[in-house]
């Protein structure tokens, strides 16, 4: 029998990868909706190529020029009618929607669903306990998609995580690995989006370059792991050959490599209890012998700093990083502040008075997480006006 599929931020690189793992393989999956914020373009090559019968663009004008036209497909504006789609419970959902905006639909999807890929940090990052607590409820299985996150996952099977002494992830380092401190305050935007190994969109290569996208996902492994904040370390690797290191207590130690692409994580997110193969590279010896594994020099990352006055626990503190991360990486990219300032101005104002009391409340919401967005996206906004008058 056919898996059925949903994708959520279909035209977005995660979405397009897992469709070419599936236009692979056809006669096995059928996919049941695709959706995209604006590209409604792309959106509709997809569903053509894919006989998909519903989809959903979230921009208003993208809808409108879709819904002209009738394409015989179900076009919809939001998420509010997944009941309508899913008379009962698909295959597999992967959710790929960047930003806390992915956030909504993905928690209204899993009920609808057997298991769930999660590849929106933000989702994780601010709401894990709200996430986990629908999945137990659904009881819907969860797989992470980012290759350090899966990697883990894939190393901890039948493994329980008291015996764990150390967890590693580790970072290309990006365009500024090899870099001295005297020259952060002249990178050109065109500097920091050339990422060294990986190909992405401008804002993952800006969080790349700057090391907060590790920052990240050093708070989705201890929310995904149940593990402290003590208990995980990053460590720079160029040739991001090496995904995870696991130390255990009983002295072995687990390292998880594939080759730098997406497609690994997310073929084994769809294909895991099943005898599939995927076609990749020999094994490579050069990678192997030469990791070239060091500790973060925080004089050219300050922002893995972060990782040092994080809570314990999963609170709204956390969508303040977020939201300020966002924000100024917006203004790097659109060229009204400076690369150091990025940095500096995230430092500074994630330390304010007024943001730091989010780290002793915990989201009993989505609402909370939003009003919270929205406060520091404001407060931000004025702060920068007044610096800039």
């Amino acid at each position: 029998m056919r898996q059925k599929i949903a994708i959520l931020g279909s035209t977005g690189s995660i979405g397009k990868n897992l469709l070419e793992i599936i236009n692979k393989d056809k006669k096995n999956y059928e996919v049941v909706l695709l959706s995209a914020n604006k590209n409604h373009k792309d959106l509709l090559k997809q569903a053509k190529k894919f006989n998909v019968k519903n989809i959903i663009i979230k921009n208003t004008e993208s809808f409108k020029i879709l819904k002209k036209k009738n394409y015989k497909i179900n076009i919809y504006n939001n998420f509010s009618i997944l009941n309508k789609i899913f008379k009962k419970k698909i295959d597999y959902v992967m959710c790929a929607i960047s930003g806390i905006e992915g956030l909504i639909p993905t928690l209204d999807i899993i009920k609808f669903t057997k298991k769930i890929a999660i590849a929106n940090k933000e989702s994780i990052i601010c709401a894990w306990n709200l996430i986990n607590k629908q999945m137990i409820n659904s009881k819907t299985e969860f797989v992470p998609v980012d290759s350090e996150h899966f990697s883990i996952w894939y190393a901890l099977k039948n493994t329980n995580v008291k015996n764990i002494e150390r967890i590693y992830l580790t970072a290309s380092g990006g365009p500024l690995l090899k870099s001295s401190k005297s020259i952060l305050k002249n990178i050109k935007i065109s500097h920091a989006l050339n990422h060294p190994t990986w190909i992405m969109g401008k804002k993952i290569s800006i969080d790349s370059c700057t090391m907060m996208n590790k920052v990240f996902e050093v708070i989705e492994a201890k929310h995904l792991f149940d593990v402290s904040y003590k208990k995980i370390s990053i460590l720079t690797h160029p040739n991001s050959y090496i995904h995870a290191i696991i130390k255990f207590k009983n002295g072995l130690i687990k390292i998880i490599a594939h080759d730098t692409t997406m497609k690994i994580p997310i073929f084994n997110t769809i294909n895991l209890n099943e005898k599939k193969t995927i076609k990749t590279d020999k094994l490579n010896l050069k990678k192997l012998n030469s990791p070239q594994l060091k500790q973060v020099d925080y004089k050219i990352f300050p922002l893995v700093g972060i990782l040092k006055i994080l809570p314990n626990k999963i609170s709204l503190f956390e969508t303040v990083i977020v939201t300020t991360n966002d924000l100024l990486v917006d203004l790097f990219l659109s060229k009204k502040i400076k690369y150091y300032q990025l940095q500096n101005l995230l430092l500074k104002i994630i330390k304010m008075k007024i943001f730091t009391k989010y780290k002793n409340i915990k989201p009993k919401k989505i609402q909370d997480i939003i009003f919270v967005k929205n406060y520091v996206s404001t407060i931000i906004t004025e702060i920068l006006k007044k610096q800039n008058a």
